[in-house]
Parts: structure tokens; C-alpha cells; sequence
């Protein structure tokens, strides 16, 4: 084997034919550029464990597992991890299956019957290469370029996963809508430099209010929006006051003109009785300008 200063690439098998295990580890350590370090498990739930605690640089899946079978083995292990490129495994007569899913987000796929050495590690690199490219097109389209959050077209494609998993699992998920109150008076007033200020501001105070899992939007203008996971609804409030303590915390460290000040609804989503994303934005938003008529939060309050 060709020696090379490469550093290792962890690649998970997802695959419960310890045969078949054992052909790919000796394949990858056959292969020319052997840089390639494999970790095997057997059923889709422990491969889902490892892709949440750790990272790789690719999953080889085969769809046939004892506890997942077909495409639905595919959606699962890539709604856990989106940023990991998969390579399908099939069998021989399997192949209407492995374009399917490459349809549905694999980056490529391989029959078992006919792995080489060298066909194996191209496509893991292809599917590597193909991946990076992908996720830089789509965070390209997908990300605001003001503040770095998702843009809406970035929030509601993660929102709409979310929901479906929350769908499968149960659990029930927060929408918090935020807006920034007198944005146009404050561009009105100091100009459009402050008031992109006064946003960044805004989407770093948000993002540093919730967790890094949860999803983070801002939906255009003044306006955005948190989806959370896995959060009970009575932490909602908690939650609230967490931010308007990081707002206090902002107006000691910048001097401006004029207090920022940021009026929030929450939704529930409740997988007893789904609805749209559409649905529940709305009535976030709708929940957002109860608060704001009450705090009567469309008035700049100078400093």
C-alpha cells in the first residue's frame, strides 16, 4: 500500500452482514490512497448515536438493517446528520433503489456485488467532494447575508425536517417569534447603517439566548424566528426572560442613541394535532403583536 501523510478519514458503516463488514474493511485497506479509517455498527439506531456524538467524513449505509429497511433508513440517518455525505449500499438487483436515493439526499450508491478497491474509495470521495460543493451552494442560497442566520428560505427548509421528526418521535417543539420594535424609526432617524446595526445586534442577542441546536432564522426585515426541539412549553417564559436579561447586558456594553428593545410570541407544535410551518409561524406572529400591543413596543425609547 502507498504510504501517505493524509490525515485518516473516519468513514461509519451502518451494516448487519458481518461478511459484508468484513469486505469493506479489507477493501479500504487494499485501496491505493489508504487513508480511510472504518468503524462498523449494525443497526441504524447505534450508527445514529455515533453521528450524533462524533464525526465522520462519510456513512456507507446499506438500507436493510434489523431495525430500519429501505429509504426510510436513508431519511432518518440523514436528518440526524445533514452535513455528513452518504454512500448507499445495495444489492445486485437493487439499483432502481439506489438512484431513489440519490434522489432523496445520498450522494452516491454502490451494489455490493461488485465493490473494488478502487471503486469503493472514489466513491467515497466523490461523494465527499460532491457534498462539500452541495452544502457551499446551499448555504450560499440559504443564509442571510447581514446578520450569518439562515434566511427564511434556510429556516424552513431545517423547520419542515424538524416537524417531521417531531412527527416520528412525538415530541412536541417552540416557535418563538421575534421582531425588533421601531426598525424604521430607527432607519428613519440615524440612517440604514444604524438600523443594519441595530439588526446584527439583534441576531447576536438571539443566538446567544438558545442553544446551538435549535434553528435560527431571520425571515426578512425585523423579523425572526427560533424553532426548538425537544423543550417543554413552561420553559418558555424562562426563555423569554433570558433574553431580555441579554438585552440589559447589550445596553451596558454599546452606547447608542435609543434602547433596542424586542417584542416575542411562542407557538407550540403539537404532534397529537400537527399543522403547517406556515400554520404555526402564524401564530407566533400573531402571539408577537398581542406582546407588542401591550408593551405598546412600536416607541424608541431614547436613552
Amino acid at each position: 500500500m502507498t504510504q501517505t501523510t493524509e490525515t485518516p478519514i473516519r468513514v461509519l458503516l451502518i451494516e448487519d452482514n458481518p461478511g459484508d463488514a468484513r469486505l469493506i474493511q479489507e477493501l479500504l485497506t487494499e485501496a491505493p490512497d489508504g487513508v480511510f479509517l472504518l468503524e462498523a455498527v449494525e443497526r441504524l439506531a447505534e450508527g445514529l448515536e455515533r453521528l450524533s456524538d462524533s464525526a465522520y467524513g462519510a456513512v456507507l449505509l446499506d438500507l436493510h438493517l434489523p431495525d430500519a429497511v429501505g429509504l426510510d433508513t436513508l431519511a432518518q440517518a440523514h436528518a440526524r446528520a445533514p452535513h455528513v455525505p452518504i454512500v448507499v449500499l445495495t444489492g445486485l438487483d437493487d439499483e432502481g433503489v439506489g438512484l431513489a436515493a440519490v434522489q432523496q439526499g445520498a450522494q452516491d450508491y454502490l451494489t455490493k456485488g461488485g465493490l473494488t478497491p478502487e471503486g469503493l474509495t472514489r466513491s467515497l470521495r466523490y461523494a465527499m467532494g460532491r457534498h462539500r460543493t452541495i452544502q457551499h451552494l446551499r448555504m450560499m442560497s440559504t443564509i442571510d447575508e447581514l446578520t450569518g442566520l439562515n434566511n427564511r428560505r434556510g429556516f424552513l427548509a431545517l423547520a419542515k425536517q424538524q416537524l417531521r421528526m417531531a412527527d416520528r418521535s412525538g415530541q412536541q417543539l417552540l416557535v418563538f417569534f421575534a421582531d425588533l420594535d421601531g426598525l424604521k424609526r430607527i432607519n428613519d432617524t440615524w440612517g440604514h447603517d444604524e438600523g443594519d446595526h441595530a439588526l446584527m445586534d439583534a441576531a447576536d442577542l438571539v443566538a446567544q439566548t438558545f442553544r446551538d441546536s435549535d434553528v435560527v432564522g431571520r425571515l426578512g426585515g425585523d423579523e425572526f424566528v427560533v424553532l426548538m426541539a425537544d423543550c417543554p412549553a413552561d420553559k418558555a417564559e424562562a426563555l423569554i426572560a433570558r433574553l431580555e436579561r441579554n438585552l440589559e447586558e447589550l445596553h451596558e456594553k454599546k452606547g447608542r442613541r435609543f434602547r433596542l428593545a424586542i417584542s416575542v410570541g411562542v407557538a407550540t407544535y403539537d404532534p397529537a394535532h400537527p399543522c403547517s410551518i406556515d400554520e404555526l409561524l402564524r401564530r407566533a406572529d400573531s402571539a408577537m403583536y398581542e406582546n407588542k400591543r401591550l408593551r405598546n413596543a412600536d416607541r424608541l425609547v431614547p436613552v
